[in-house]
């Protein structure tokens, strides 16, 4: 597999998108992104703040537009979705905000009667399992408290897909794993597609199958989890044998000069597969990133 570019885009996927691009004025945000998300997949999607994941889950859903590229959700433009998908989805922004006026019962109710597989059982469930009257107003609840309520919301739904805008920032320990719980679940039970972004790396080794890392505008990492764990690795070429390690190394995608004047690279290796002759220089070492020393090597 290509660790850097997305598998060949199948129009059957549920969310798709080819060659998005997006400036906000002076700044680039997103540059040339182009993802599939194979059905019953759970995708974690991450990057530093600023690094476009919210710009881009909003244009995979068609709430904004793309300066170029296009979205595909569930068969449809995204631009375009008809009310049929919209039924099939389920959406978590980042600070879930709408109908703030209303209480908890009445909105979830005024909600569910636009789906057809609202799961009433699950809402009353879930609200008193978190302890959340019904009838208090959105707008007197907790940060954490609102963002219960946006999970019952999207995951009443019984979506075929699933999207999670940071969906953790506001929970507690406790009901961070529930909501894990939840995603493994559905995922392997449903066969619900779900994209999530996160900056708790420990969420995305537990629960996502596939990782993409946004960076400079730039999806720099798309990859299944079990190849993340097995290919990248970071090389460390000694001061003597750096200043000759002129040329990029094949797989490289970051390269660092230490205090010392050795060199850190941080490369995917295809197993089994020779390394170039730097790696082979005497005192040079090769050591297996876990998915966090990945994030912050080619992040920072």
């Amino acid at each position: 597999m290509n660790a850097f570019a997305s598998a060949s885009h199948d129009q059957t996927s549920p969310l798709v998108c080819n060659d998005i691009c997006k400036r906000f004025e002076d700044t680039s945000v997103l540059n040339g992104v182009s993802l599939t998300i194979p059905q019953g997949a759970v995708l974690g999607l991450i990057g530093r703040n600023g690094a476009g994941k919210t710009t881009l889950i909003r244009i995979l859903l068609g709430l904004l537009m793309p300066d170029s590229g296009d979205a595909t959700v569930l068969g449809e433009p995204a631009l375009q979705m008809t009310d049929r998908a919209k039924t099939r989805l389920g959406y978590v922004p980042q600070q879930p905000e709408a109908l703030a006026w209303m209480r908890v019962g009445d909105m979830l109710d005024f909600i569910g009667s636009f789906y057809p597989k609202w799961d009433r059982d699950y809402v009353s469930e879930s609200l008193s399992l978190w302890n959340i009257p019904p009838k208090r107003p959105l707008a007197k609840l907790s940060p954490g408290e609102r963002q219960r309520i946006a999970l019952i919301r999207a995951l009443a739904v019984r979506p075929e897909l699933l999207v999670l805008d940071e969906p953790a920032a506001a929970l507690d320990p406790a009901a961070r794993r529930d909501l894990l719980r939840q995603i493994a679940m559905r995922s392997g039970e449903s066969g619900t597609t779900v994209v999530f972004s996160t900056h708790i790396v420990s969420d995305l080794e537990r629960v996502a199958s596939q990782v993409i890392l946004l960076h400079q505008g730039r999806a720099l990492i798309d990859a299944p989890m079990d190849d993340l764990k097995e290919s990248y690795t970071r090389l460390l070429i000694p001061p003597e044998a750096a200043a000759d390690c002129i040329d990029k190394l094949p797989g490289e995608l970051t390269r660092r000069r230490r205090a010392d004047g050795s060199l850190a690279i941080i490369a995917a290796h295809v197993p089994n597969e020779p390394w170039p002759g730097a790696a082979r220089v005497a005192g040079s070492r090769v050591e297996i990133l876990g998915l966090e020393d990945l994030f912050i090597e080619v992040t920072e």
